[in-house]
């Protein structure tokens, strides 16, 4: 039996798993007796004897409680049209679509999947993706406008991903309906950064490969991309609220800087450092975003990677690359400090060692930990260009480096097709073997292919 989130092992045939899942679901239907429901150890040998996973029959008890009719489907929209365009234009994901789109939506159209959007009550506001699959959708109620919670069709990917607050994957006759037997689906609950409520749900429908062990690591990636997404915007709407509540109080005295940092320093509104593929560089902050000239840039990086603090020739160092240069560094650090006092960034520069209280994010580190963590995905969507690109810096260089050799490896090693084949276009135009990997792993009738051959042919004759 596959673990309780996934619908399939690796290796598994789907053909079997879909034949015992029918007898599974005939058997629990035609069975209405209470015992099962009422009775933990029945349910376990009932799970064990029909390779139902538990978190399934546990969601068909659910349904058959609600008395879900399993030959049933939404037959009227949940909301109507007026209902549905309000809900699109003031939903919360709504202005995260384009993260859903690059992430999501173009694998799943060419792979044949569709994609759909559901708030937190599970009713679809946005169904995407392949035409004639979508059709075919529409027929059994999955289109927008249509509740899929449990209450509304029993066991579902987006409606049991909501019930449980967990990405799940429900293939075949694990759906509670009859009529959607002939689909599989991935999905997962999307949360509010800030209260970490469910705000709403991704789901992928299609045949069996949208069930498959390997989208699970692609929702995922989508889903934490998405909630990066919502708390930027968040951030964005703090910032003009909180620009608009100083020229209202523009006469009362300001606090210390220390002690705003002390009231702020939780990490999501820590201030922000983009530099990868800027120049200059750009500070995020609760007062707003500000460009950051080359050599303070270069501070702040060498600061970031040091929590702890440096003393004043580490630091020079690290931005000048040379000995002897505290003289050059220390009237740059007053610049420095006059700098975030003029825009009012919520950072206190201190000395003895030199360290930035209470701390600053950077965006090429938040680039390393998503590959670190195994979400390629959402590190080639975060990646602009190399750190700095022009910078001559120690520090600079050496995360520039960094960055891009991991990517590279991560890209190599890890990434499908597709993601290979955007970071191939975007950031390794001239790279022969990232090329050459990618015409190996692609599938055998892509048309992309006859891109990539072109693109061999092409360097071979500029080698030559």
């Amino acid at each position: 039996m596959t673990n309780g989130w996934h619908a399939l092992r690796r290796g598994e045939s789907v053909l079997e798993r879909r034949k015992l899942l029918e007898r599974a679901h005939e058997r629990f239907v035609d069975d209405r007796s209470p015992q099962l429901a009422g009775d933990p150890e029945l349910r376990d040998r009932f799970a064990q004897a029909s390779a139902v996973r538990t978190v399934v029959l546990e969601s068909w008890l659910r349904s058959r409680r609600l008395t879900i009719d399993p030959d049933g489907i939404p037959q009227r929209p949940s909301l109507s049209e007026a209902q549905l365009t309000e809900m699109r234009a003031t939903h919360p994901i709504g202005s995260v679509l384009p993260v859903v789109s690059r992430l999501l939506l173009d694998e799943a159209s060419e792979s044949g999947f569709i994609v759909a959007v559901g708030d937190a009550s599970g009713r679809l506001l946005w169904v995407d993706g392949d035409r004639t699959l979508r059709s075919q959708a529409e027929e059994m109620g999955f289109r927008a406008g249509m509740d899929w919670s449990e209450q509304a069709v029993g066991t579902s990917a987006p409606g049991s991903a909501l019930a449980l607050d967990h990405a799940i994957q429900v293939l075949g006759a694990e759906h509670y309906s009859r009529a959607v037997h002939p689909w599989s689906c991935t999905a997962a609950p999307v949360h509010d950064p800030g209260s970490g409520a469910i705000i709403g749900v991704i789901d992928v429908t299609g045949g069996d490969g949208a069930a498959s062990p390997h989208l699970m690591p692609l929702m995922e990636a989508t889903l934490a991309a998405v909630e990066a997404e919502l708390q930027l915007v968040a951030l964005r709407r703090r910032i003009e609220l909180d620009r608009g509540a100083r020229n209202r109080s523009s006469a009362a005295p300001s606090r210390s800087r220390a002690a705003t940092g002390a009231t702020h320093g939780a990490p999501q509104s820590l201030p922000r450092l983009i530099v990868l593929g800027r120049e200059p560089a750009l500070l995020e902050h609760l007062g707003g975003a500000e460009p950051v000239s080359g050599r303070h840039a270069e501070i702040l990086l060498a600061l970031a990677a040091a929590p702890q603090g440096l003393s004043a020739r580490a630091l020079a160092e690290a931005v000048y690359g040379a000995q002897g240069s505290e003289r050059t560094l220390r009237p740059e650090m007053v610049r420095l400090r006059r700098w975030l006092e003029r825009h009012c960034v919520e950072l206190d520069l201190s000395s003895k060692p030199y360290r930035l209280v209470p701390g600053i994010r950077i965006d090429a580190h938040e680039t390393l930990e998503a590959i670190g963590r195994g979400a390629h995905r959402l590190a080639l969507a975060a990646y602009e260009g190399p750190v700095l690109p022009t910078s001559r810096a120690p520090i600079a260089e050496q995360l520039r480096a960094s960055v891009d050799a991991t990517l590279r490896e991560a890209m190599l090693q890890w990434a499908g097709p597709d993601p290979l084949f955007a970071y191939a276009q975007s950031w390794a135009s001239d790279d022969v073997q990232v090329w050459e990997t990618l015409l190996q792993v692609l599938p055998a009738l892509s048309p992309k292919r006859a891109r990539v051959v072109a693109r061999l042919e092409h360097l071979a004759r500029d080698t030559s």
